[in-house]
């Protein structure tokens, strides 16, 4: 069987024109060099070179030969580059999901975009899913990551769900709202209020850390006559049917006649969490690397 030793050797002889030149740039001793092209021609059946007292000169089999020798090195080195790439988490396609709450706005989108630029052999599909939806696509394998919000009420076996980073969480409400005006107010003092974001007793995310905090506040919040649990909740705020607590980012993508006021009360954060599988290949790796790298 030939080998890519001898491809090698062989162009490398008909572009320096010499036996000795070639060895040279090879660093291999010319006697090795001759024997691998005699054992080249043999397996070909067919002389490549005509030996003469001068410069060896190509035959017609050599002269035909010699550039589907060098199409095929080039291949090799291109599927070898290609097989490295992918090895190391540098090229290939990458299904990312994000929950309604965590929006690639601001930093978030500056970091995978970040991601893209370095990694310019990487393409990637974003979908947004339910935190709950996320974590059933990694199980099945039809997602490599997801981004969602904490807690998450149900483990699955081999997922990791690990924490990514922190952001406050401000009581949004229309500008025409009583509380409006407000610099900053106390959790205890919505309790009265409808909230269009209520927890599912099995669904954990952002409406299950509200009802908590309230809940510490010593108050369960009042459902609003229209509740949702996805970004349309920005539109029910706007439209004056309650109010929800949400994180700082949901900012960027809300109309400009809501207001988010702070809320005093310790402990009033969010945490958004990256989720994957426990036995991700490289490339989800090494999106993981930069991701927990740009929030280090």
């Amino acid at each position: 069987m030939i080998s890519t030793r001898q491809l090698r050797y062989f162009v490398e002889i008909a572009e320096s024109g010499s036996f000795s030149a070639a060895a040279e740039r090879l660093y291999i001793a010319q006697s090795a060099l001759s024997r691998q092209i005699r054992e080249l021609e043999q397996q070909l059946d067919t002389a490549l070179f005509e030996r003469t007292a001068r410069l060896p000169r190509l035959t017609a089999a050599g002269t035909a030969f010699l550039p589907k020798a060098r199409n095929l090195l080039q291949d090799l080195d291109k599927a070898s580059d290609l097989a490295r790439a992918v090895g190391q988490g540098r090229r290939g396609s990458l299904r990312l999901s994000h929950s309604s709450t965590v929006p690639l706005t601001g930093a978030l989108l500056h970091q995978v975009s970040s991601y893209l630029h370095d990694n310019p052999g990487v393409s990637m599909e974003i979908a947004q899913l339910s935190s709950e939806g996320q974590l059933e696509e990694l199980v099945d394998g039809r997602l490599d990551i997801g981004l969602l919000r904490l807690p998450v009420l149900r483990q699955h076996e081999g997922l990791c769900v690990e924490p990514l980073f922190q952001e406050p969480l401000l009581l949004a409400v229309a500008d025409t709202h009583p509380l409006a005006h407000h610099n900053s107010i106390r959790l205890a003092d919505l309790s009265d209020q409808p909230f269009i974001s209520i927890p599912h007793r099995q669904r954990g995310g952002l409406s299950y850390l509200s009802a908590e905090l309230c809940m510490a506040a010593g108050f369960f919040p009042r459902p609003a006559r229209v509740v949702s649990r996805k970004t349309t909740q920005l539109q029910l705020i706007q439209a004056g049917f309650g109010v929800a607590l949400l994180p700082r980012c949901m900012r960027d993508i809300a109309p400009v006649s809501l207001r988010f006021i702070p809320l005093v009360d310790p402990g009033c954060v969010s945490t958004v969490a990256i989720a994957h599988r426990r036995d991700a290949g490289p490339l989800v790796r090494q999106f993981l690397g930069h991701m927990q790298a740009q929030r280090a």
